[in-house]
């Protein structure tokens, strides 16, 4: 009987599956052997889309008539830094001892295609079986269960099928309209920006679209004019104390639909709002509570982290950038800490549900989360978590979400800060599923004085629930109502001696302030807000049918958004504040910008790039074929392309051009 080989994607995850196989391995030069298995890895990508010169010596020079280039046949090559391992992987995948293969690359689209690009290049014999593994986590127990439940590999043909159409996409749409508006407006550039070597317009389907979302909000901020209002507020004595109560013109008001108000709750002049002031202090100096409405209400634990998620979370609170974050979480991936972080979804699975005491138990052992595993095991909290909003099969395409192993525990200890709080935060996020909603008391007070009407509003948490394992550290804020007002939180005391009032009481009027505001811009995007912005780019999204079919696809993929942010960056399209975080357009992104506009608008916008990433999920999906996307794909390049070789518009560009540089002078 032969041999089974195991082909990871890094050394490091080989060396996982190695001590996972119980064989007596020996290290070899690439390559690791037992009695029984093989043990090798891919470093990456070791294979790649050839460029256009390799086709014809002639395309090497960009030229008009020789786009669009849509290749018949995609040719492929062995990228020359790992070429020494692509030969031990061929040399081991061809060995005639080897009967089975098992394909132990990342589980997802880039891991597929990553394998399925060597197997093509070394041609491996049709004969030879081959399994695919598909893990979660990196943890024994996981391994040795992908191993025993592989599948044959052609049960991801379908994946693989997207996966290369990914690739193709890329590559036509931005060699092509590189290309074509380098050629078309590169001088154009050059002679702007005073360069003294030859200006790249680069593009591409995903990249083009977030630089079209970051432009398109900075210049919504420039043109935002603030509006300064005046809101008048009350203070009305309560036993030893006092409230607080926001007037407002609602109907019965004098002030009702006034020209005078910014919204109803304040004055565009403060003349106005001094003169109510003036008025209210005429009629009485005490107010009537006309209305009280008291209610519970809870708030669940939020769902778990996806990678989109913790990357925005980790913007907040570290200031790291989501390219920072995934490798943060990929670290702790390989350690066998978390489980697989290139993740859309934020559930589990109900398989995983059913064995999560594991996870629970093997937490157990770290002493800043005793406490919690006590409460969670003693009160059986876990035992519903299958039921739960937090598990859902459905919604889960690849894998499930981001939580703890509870194990990989030793390697804590050498972990440095950053990488020990972002574990902190989805070992917190995790055991918060396991426990009751926060439950706040809540209540509204409406009080009169005269005609106008005041209003106040309180919570006071009754029961932590949740929040008892954030502690002061709570989750995102939410102390604003839907209706803009202010909800004050007070102490469980503070709100037994408001809630004795009653409709009717009536309360001494303490005196009255104006409180100066003015309206904000909208905020600037920061990488984490990029980054579910880009998730979740149905929103911008008008068609209401469109948004509905791309909804929870959004543009790119969990492991390449923070990359193609990344790159945004180093291009100088994009600058990234590194201590906050903040993401704005560079003055060269913005022309660029304007070049795309100009010539292929569709790819600034999110429906475009939200609906083909949309096209690739039904590839995979086995919804449509592959030769109907690429026919598509080719059609809307060739026609883009061609349509850029008549445009003549360099004379308003000009004048755009000029209109951009005017909000970079210093």
């Amino acid at each position: 009987m032969g041999k089974f080989l195991f082909i990871a994607e890094k050394p490091s995850v080989a060396q996982e599956f190695a001590k996972a196989l119980k064989d007596t391995h020996v290290k070899y030069n690439g390559y690791l052997e037992g009695q029984k298995t093989v043990v090798t890895w891919c470093v990456g990508h070791l294979v790649t889309m050839s460029y256009p010169e390799v086709y014809d010596p002639n395309l090497k020079r960009w030229r008009e008539d020789t786009l669009p280039f849509l290749p018949k046949k995609f040719l492929y090559e062995i990228i020359p830094s790992v070429a020494k391992q692509f030969d031990v992987v061929k040399g081991l995948l061809l060995r005639e001892d080897v009967d089975c293969i098992y394909v132990c690359t990342d589980s997802g689209r880039e891991g597929e295609y990553i394998y399925r690009l060597v197997d093509m290049m070394a041609n491996v014999p049709a004969e030879k079986i081959r399994k695919r593994v598909w893990i979660d986590s990196q943890t024994e127990e996981e391994i040795r269960r992908g191993i025993r439940e592989a599948k044959p590999l052609d049960a991801y043909n379908n994946l693989s099928d997207a996966a290369y159409l990914r690739a193709k996409e890329d590559y036509l749409m931005g060699i092509n309209f590189s290309r074509i508006l380098t050629l078309r407006y590169g001088n154009m550039l050059k002679s702007h920006l005073k360069l003294d070597k030859n200006a790249v317009v680069s593009v591409g389907r995903v990249m083009t679209c977030v630089l079209g979302m970051v432009v398109r909000r900075e210049r919504e901020i420039r043109k935002f004019k603030k509006t300064a209002f005046y809101r008048v507020m009350g203070k009305f004595a309560v036993g030893d104390g006092s409230i607080d109560g926001e007037w407002r013109a609602v109907e019965g008001s004098a002030y009702f639909n006034s020209p005078k108000l910014y919204k109803e709750n304040g004055f565009k002049d403060k003349a106005d709002a001094e003169h109510l002031i003036q008025e209210l202090q005429a009629t009485s100096m005490t107010a009537t509570v006309e209305a009280i409405e008291k209610k519970k209400e809870k708030k669940n634990p939020p769902l778990l982290f996806n990678l989109a998620e913790l990357q925005n979370e980790c913007s907040k609170l570290f200031k790291i950038s989501p390219d920072q974050t995934l490798q943060v979480v990929q670290d702790l991936y390989e350690k066998k800490l978390v489980t697989y972080p290139r993740t859309d979804a934020r559930v589990l699975s109900s398989a995983v549900a059913k064995e999560i005491t594991k996870n629970l138990h093997g937490l157990a052992t770290l002493p800043q989360y005793l406490d919690f595993l006590k409460d969670i095991k003693g009160h059986g909290l876990f035992s519903k978590i299958e039921k739960s909003r937090y598990c859902d099969d459905k919604q889960i395409t690849d894998h499930y979400a981001i939580i703890p192993t509870g194990q990989g525990l030793t390697a804590l200890v050498g972990l440095d800060e950053t990488t020990k709080n972002v574990y902190d935060r989805i070992v917190r996020r995790f055991l918060a599923i396991f426990y009751p909603p926060a439950e706040y008391r809540k209540m509204s007070i409406t009080l009169k004085v005269g005609k106008e009407s005041f209003f106040s509003n309180f919570k006071a948490l009754e029961n932590p629930g949740y929040l008892k394992v954030y502690g002061n550290d709570k989750p995102a804020n939410d102390d604003k109502k839907s209706d803009g007002a202010v909800e004050e939180e007070v102490s469980e005391t503070n709100f037994e001696a408001v809630a004795k009032l009653k409709k009717g009481s009536v309360l001494d009027v303490a005196g009255y302030e104006i409180k100066d505001g003015e309206t904000s811009p909208p905020k600037r995007y920061n990488s984490g807000s990029l980054i579910l912005a880009m998730e979740n780019a149905g929103q911008f999204i008008e068609d209401e049918e469109l948004r509905a079919l791309v909804k929870g696809r959004g543009i790119g993929t969990s492991a390449t958004r923070a990359e193609i942010l990344s790159k945004l960056v180093k291009i100088n399209y994009l600058c990234l504040n590194k201590k906050t975080q903040i993401i704005t357009p560079a003055r060269l992104g913005e022309l660029v910008y304007e070049i795309v506009k100009a010539s292929i608008k569709s790819l600034l916008n999110p429906e475009l790039t939200a609906s083909w990433e949309k096209g690739l999920n039904m590839v995979a999906d086995g919804t449509i074929k592959q030769d109907e996307y690429l026919d598509k794909l080719e059609g809307f390049v060739s026609k883009c392309t061609n349509d850029c070789k008549v445009l003549s518009n360099y004379a308003p560009l000009s004048r755009i051009f000029g209109l951009v540089d005017m909000c970079y002078v210093k």
